[in-house]
């Protein structure tokens, strides 16, 4: 697998109190089956699609317990210096740049306006083994914010990506771009979203099937938040696992209507 360019996102993982009860979780949701869990590193567990590692899960660190999430990572030829990039605009850095034994180089951010984002510089780990938007595999991921134009500021000066805003009255949606690859969305979280609901980078995994994904999520405790609905990028849905993990599943297969002008900003 060719190293991710820098901005791709190239990696997912979440933590959760209850690892066991996701795996079960989104190994019925996503079909996915999992490997064994090494306690040297926290008891970080890989999940794999189709024999192909997707995502992986892990419990909290000790003293770590908070509200599960997904954490998406951007590819970073050197993470101190992205580190750097992101401090210098006005960024966080949550966790400094790390070795992960001969796996690579992490860490962990919060762009300026509050998602949190997770920084990989490969080494015999490069991420993502699945093909994007494959059933179990990374599809897609947008950050949602209150504050775009902080978002939109940030990411480009930082990654190197430029911008294209959709033409959609009813929306402030963008997308980066990595040359002529979207990379990543942008949406402003609005009225619909309670105050409560911290900004976050929704993660979406591919479905062979969004409706059979959503029935088997709901009855296994997920809540349906959106959806499903079908565009001209896939029919999808937004979910929250029963643990509070945001996260979207997609057919890719199943597209309607025509694609949005996109005009760059």
């Amino acid at each position: 697998m060719a190293e991710s360019p820098e901005g791709a996102p190239c990696w997912a993982d979440a933590m959760f109190t209850d690892v066991e009860g996701a795996k079960r979780f989104y190994g019925d949701v996503l079909g996915w089956t999992f490997g064994e869990s090494s306690s040297e590193y926290g008891n970080y567990t890989l999940a794999y699609a189709n024999g192909k590692a997707a995502a992986a899960v892990v419990p909290p660190m000790p003293g770590q317990a908070g509200k599960s999430q997904w954490c998406l990572y951007l590819a970073s030829p050197d993470a101190a210096g992205t580190a750097q990039k992101i401090r210098d605009n006005g960024g966080e850095i949550l966790m400094e740049p790390m070795q992960v034994a001969d796996f690579g180089w992490m860490c962990l951010a919060r762009d300026p306006g509050g998602s949190l984002f997770g920084v990989w510089q490969a080494g015999s780990h490069e991420g993502f083994e699945t093909e994007m938007g494959k059933p179990g595999a990374f599809a897609w991921a947008e950050v949602f914010t209150r504050e775009p134009a902080k978002s939109d500021a940030f990411f480009p000066a930082v990654f190197g990506y430029t911008s294209r805003q959709m033409q959609d009255e009813s929306r402030d949606f963008r997308v980066y771009y990595l040359g002529e690859r979207p990379a990543l969305g942008r949406m402003e979280m609005g009225d619909d979203f309670p105050p409560e609901v911290p900004p976050y980078i929704n993660v979406y995994y591919g479905v062979p099937d969004c409706d059979e994904a959503v029935s088997k999520a709901t009855g296994l405790g997920g809540v349906l938040q959106f959806g499903p609905m079908d565009t001209p990028f896939g029919r999808f849905a937004a979910l929250t696992d029963p643990q509070g993990a945001a996260f979207s599943v997609i057919d890719t297969t199943k597209t309607e209507g025509e694609m949005p002008p996109m005009t760059e900003v």
